[in-house]
């Protein structure tokens, strides 16, 4: 998947990358699950239960990822001041946005 952002030589996640991939492994487990629910005409209410935990899977791996966003990029942006800075601010609030709308 390309980025819509410049590509950095070092990412703030990168040092829990297999801790992120097995994460996005078991939410995609979780959404072939509601899928087999689904085909097998699962009671409508234990569907609801399991896309529940899968957004909230979802939302943690976001919430996780943005933390790790502010102590790096931003961090980093911040120490050297300037435009990049006020960017990279910018950035992590449209992003914290886009996750209060969701």
């Amino acid at each position: 998947m390309a980025s819509l952002t410049p590509q950095h030589e070092h990412h703030g996640y990168i040092s829990d990358k297999d801790r992120y991939l097995a994460r996005v492994k078991r939410i995609e487990g979780q959404s072939r699950g509601i899928y087999r629910m689904i085909d097998q005409e699962a009671y409508c209410i234990d569907i609801l239960t399991q896309i529940s935990a899968l957004t909230s899977a979802l939302e943690n791996v976001a919430l996780a990822l943005l933390d790790d966003h502010l102590k790096h990029c931003v961090v980093d942006a911040a120490r050297t001041g300037g435009p990049e800075a006020e960017e990279k601010i910018a950035e992590a609030s449209r992003a914290i946005a886009r996750l209060v709308k969701s």
